[in-house]
């Protein structure tokens, strides 16, 4: 057994990936999510379609390697988090769509829920209250899909993110459980005592039966009972895909910091075997649990990074795929003075404003498409600035370099702007797909395909190191016009 197997659900594709023991990847296989989008603020998937997308990439990555389940030592799983999906018991079927960590349906009901318990559900949690966690879309099932609220009394029904869900379909219904860094995203898990909190579940009415098990990030949960190519496979890592991507990056180290570059942009920081408390609206969370260790983590949230490539592309229809974004973007010297807020589900850290919306100033009879498509890529890199920022107040220190992975990094353009607005030089990794090479590891690690952290460690790779050119004072000049800018999306709604 010379391989481990990752699965990479994420929000925009299901992917598996091969890794060999150096970390490197033999195989991949990805099949693009059908986004669906009943209603302006909501965004749905099908599970049935998340399970079998991600069935059939794991399939045809042993099948393109050629490997069969006798080569595979185990499997990780990494999820797109907070994403809610609840099912039959009895029948395997869900009750209604997943609702997408993205989806801002619950917004209003958040709002009620802010303003009696925000603190409470802040000190428990290391959250702020939100639509973009699990909590507030399983109130919404059990409230609006017919008999779902009495059949989850009944213990008929049962929740998951999407590692549940997958993990359920792998084992056919057998196991039931979700990881710490997982459970750390539902609002309704207490992060300081590790257990599903009462107060919380009676907060938001939730039936405690619904919920699964919660158990490390690495460790041997049961085997496939399916009978294709990955019967028999153990399973011994899930994490969260942010956390995952921590992990990936060998940010084992306190202080430890990496900026994943997908739908969304997430940075996460290190912070030891305690939960931190951010006065900059970061958000604590469990990194990982391996044994008796649990590390915890800062993490500054971007609801809107990649995803506005795909917009580009799907939506403005100026790019016929994202890997056209970046010769667009160079065909101009600069954005032109248009600035794009991409706040198309609100605005994450640090503002956490729900009612912000996408907003695209500047614009002068001289401005075109690539000025747009400029801007839109300026604002990845000018959202992650605003996460350091905060990250660097909370730790007081500075961080001296940013690992970046995630597949917009894959973009020069976009990192060598990076490096000069945060003005430290940003490392992206020779694997990219760390998110997905972090569910390896955690799955290696428990199936003693790999023996320790250290040898982890020593696998990592620099790619490329993107150094700054612009001086510190135009770096600040352009921040300052991103915050005025900024500031006209928080005040559309009032």
């Amino acid at each position: 057994m010379n391989y481990v197997l990752a699965f990479d659900q994420g929000t925009t594709s299901s992917r598996s990936i091969v890794f060999d023991r150096d970390g490197s990847v033999i195989s991949r296989v990805q099949k693009e999510l059908v986004q669906i989008l009943p209603k302006p603020g909501w965004v749905e998937h099908d599970p049935l379609a998340i399970w079998h997308d991600q069935l059939q990439t794991a399939c045809d990555s042993l099948t393109s390697a050629s490997l069969t389940a006798v080569d595979i030592s185990a499997i990780g799983i990494t999820n797109q988090r907070e994403t809610t999906i609840i099912w039959d018991r009895l029948t395997g079927e869900p009750i209604y769509n997943a609702i997408v960590w993205q989806d801002r349906r619950t917004a209003e009901f958040c709002d009620g829920i802010r303003s009696d318990h925000a603190d409470t559900i802040r000190t428990k949690t290391g959250l702020e209250v939100d639509a973009y966690f699990s909590a507030s879309k399983i109130v919404w099932l059990l409230n609006n899909v017919p008999d779902a609220r009495s059949k989850a009394e009944s213990g008929q029904l049962a929740f998951g993110t999407v590692d549940t869900w997958l993990v359920w379909k792998l084992t056919c219904g057998k196991v039931h459980i979700t990881d710490f860094s997982n459970a750390s995203r539902t609002m309704l898990f207490n992060i300081n005592t590790l257990k599903w909190d009462a107060e919380l579940l009676d907060i938001f009415s939730i039936p405690y039966m619904l919920l699964p098990a919660v158990v490390p990030s690495s460790e041997i949960y049961g085997e496939t009972e399916l009978s294709n190519e990955i019967k028999g496979i153990k399973i011994t890592g899930i994490a969260g895909d942010q956390q995952a991507a921590l992990f990936g990056q060998t940010c084992f180290g306190n202080g430890d910091v990496k900026n994943t570059y997908g739908t969304g942009c997430f940075m996460l920081q290190n912070v030891g075997t305690e939960p931190a408390v951010s006065k900059n609206r970061l958000l604590s969370t469990v990194g990982w649990k391996i044994g008796d260790e649990t590390i915890y983590a800062l993490e500054g949230s971007v609801f809107i990074g990649g995803a506005v490539i795909q917009w580009l592309r799907d939506s403005l229809e100026i790019i016929e795929s994202a890997t056209d974004v970046e010769l667009l973007a160079a065909s101009v010297n600069d954005n032109g003075g248009v600035y794009f807020v991409p706040a198309f589900a609100g605005l994450g850290t640090p503002y956490w404003d729900q009612a912000a919306r996408g907003i695209i100033v500047g614009l002068t009879r001289g401005a075109g498409k690539a000025h747009i498509a400029r801007a839109a890529l300026e604002s990845i890199a000018f959202q992650t600035a605003e996460l350091l920022t905060a990250m660097n107040a909370d730790s007081h220190q500075s961080v001296k370099e940013l690992r970046v992975d995630g597949g917009a990094s894959r973009n020069d353009l976009l990192l060598q702007f990076q490096a000069d607005i945060l003005q430290i030089p940003v490392v992206r990794s020779k694997v990219t797909e760390t998110t997905a090479l972090g569910a390896a590891y955690l799955a290696g690690l428990a199936s003693g395909f790999w023996p320790s952290k250290k040898e982890l460690a020593s696998h990592w790779q620099i790619d490329k190191i993107f150094t700054p050119r612009m001086s510190a004072n135009l770096a600040a000049e352009l921040m300052t016009r991103w915050h005025s800018a900024v500031q006209r999306s928080l005040d559309w709604a009032k």
